[in-house]
Parts: C-alpha cells; sequence; structure tokens
C-alpha cells in the first residue's frame, strides 16, 4: 500500500513523533548551520552518498549542514549517513511520505535555529553545486521562496510527458495564483525555515505545488533560478505511474488552491491583489 493512501491512518503521527523525540534526545545542544540542506530519502543507499560528498561547506557565505530524513528505508540508506561530519540524520521507522519526510525536516531545521533550508533529492537529479544559485536570492533578500527551475536550465531526462506535464502544470498555477512560475514540481528549492512553519502542508506525496501555492497565498516572495536536471544516479522513481503521477499532483493543485483562494478571501486578501 503506497503511503498517499495512508495519509490519514494514525500510525504516520506516532512514527514522526518517534522520530522527533529520537533527534532530540540525540542532538539536545545542537544548533544547525544558517542553512540545512535537507534529504528526504527512501531506499537510496546506492546514490546518496554521491549527493552528500557534493554538497558544498559553505554557500553565499555562509555554512551549510545537512539534514536526511530516512523515510522508512529498508536498505543501508541510514548506515550511507552515519560518521559524516556536518550530516545529521533523523529516521522515520515506517514509510510515511515524501511530503510527511520534509515537513519533519522543516521543523527540526527551524527547532535547531536553521535560516534558511534548500531541499534536494537523493538520487543526484538535482546537483548540489548549484545549491548557490538558488540561496542567493535569499541571502540578498530578494525572494523568500526559490524555485531551482528546469524549465529556465536544463532537463537531461528524455520523459517528453513528464516535460509536458511540466509546462502544463506550470502554466495551471500561474493561471490560478496569477504568479508566473514556469516548474512547480522542482525538487530543488530554498526558503525561509519561517515560511514552512506558516504556511499550511498537509499533502503525503506531490507536496511541491501545495507549499509554493500556500507560500504564493501567504504574501511571500517568490523566484525561480534556472538550474540542471540530471538523470538519475541510481534506482527508479518513486513518483509510480505517468499518468497516475499526473492525475494525483493536478488534484494538489486544485484543492491547495481552493483551500488557500477561499482562506486568503475571507481575509480579505488574494494572490495578485
Amino acid at each position: 500500500m503506497s503511503a498517499t493512501n495512508r495519509k490519514d491512518q494514525p500510525y504516520i503521527g506516532r512514527v514522526r513523533s518517534a522520530a522527533l523525540e529520537d533527534f532530540r534526545t540525540r542532538h539536545a545542544s545542537l544548533k544547525l548551520a544558517p542553512t540545512v540542506a535537507i534529504i528526504a530519502a527512501l531506499n537510496e543507499q546506492d546514490s546518496l552518498g554521491a549527493v552528500l560528498d557534493a554538497i558544498p561547506a559553505t554557500a553565499c557565505g555562509l555554512e551549510v549542514d545537512t539534514l536526511v530524513i530516512d523515510d522508512g528505508s529498508t536498505d543501508g540508506t541510514s548506515d550511507v549517513v552515519r560518521d559524516r561530519e556536518g550530516v545529521y540524520l533523523a529516521r522515520l521507522e515506517r514509510n510515511c511520505g515524501h511530503g510527511v519526510a520534509l515537513r519533519l525536516g522543516y521543523q527540526l531545521a527551524s527547532e535547531f535555529a536553521a535560516q534558511y533550508v534548500v531541499t534536494l533529492d537523493a538520487d543526484m537529479q538535482w546537483d548540489p553545486v548549484e545549491i548557490p544559485t538558488v540561496l542567493e536570492p535569499l541571502v540578498q533578500d530578494e525572494a523568500d521562496f526559490v524555485i531551482g527551475s528546469r524549465v529556465l536550465g536544463v532537463a537531461e531526462t528524455d520523459d517528453r510527458f513528464r516535460h509536458a506535464g511540466v509546462t502544463v502544470f506550470a502554466r495551471l498555477v500561474s493561471l490560478l495564483t496569477r504568479t508566473h512560475v514556469t516548474d512547480t514540481s522542482s525538487g530543488f528549492r530554498a526558503m525561509r525555515v519561517e515560511l514552512t512553519q506558516i504556511v499550511p502542508q498537509v499533502q503525503v506525496q506531490y507536496q511541491t505545488s501545495e507549499l509554493l501555492i500556500g507560500a504564493i497565498y501567504h504574501g511571500y516572495r517568490i523566484a525561480e533560478r534556472p538550474i540542471t536536471m540530471h538523470k538519475r544516479l541510481a534506482g527508479e522513481s518513486k513518483k509510480g505511474h505517468n499518468v497516475l503521477y499526473a492525475g494525483r499532483y493536478a488534484r494538489v493543485i486544485l484543492t491547495t488552491w481552493w483551500r488557500e483562494w477561499n482562506r486568503a478571501r475571507r481575509a480579505g486578501r488574494l494572490a495578485g491583489d
């Protein structure tokens, strides 16, 4: 059974709480670097090490720590993380979903005094060398939320259906929110930590559009920067079949927009006004 179909089951809350408590116990006196790279990983032992090795120690003049959220892996993903300087591990003992894992990372970054978070995947599709590219608008106080856009940059993958989907969904979100974006599903993003604690997030999977739409309707400044999307270093995508992925992603866009539009309407403020 996929994590998407388990979102209402109470064990997810228990697993998340246990992971939080374990991290707090092991790192009671920790203060994270100003910038934290967050990686949610599920069975990525063959590629995660290369990603960790490529993350710079500093970016835009700020130190960078790495926080890996192991989302219930059954391979050696957690073992790859251990004993690496500046790399911290939080483990969900059962698979809870990419959105749940990232929210755990956001909460830990907030609790342990980080200022900015950068999200990456564990498969090397997003190149850690480009962290300064997406981080710079935050450090320069030009934006609060930065998308690394493969549309503005380069996508080395050859999946035409996915490429078309990126364009269609970007146009849909731009139309609904009246904010121009080119890549709503990029997993390479940088944002202020406080944004992650204010914008509502409930999605178990396909959460990238939820956070983006919520940030827009909360009045945060959105920017995009060109990046390169590589082919996976190893393993297979966990997103599922293209048609299934597209349907679920569209549902998340529409339900999030409706929720946030109504919230903004009740507050007397709409995106773009």
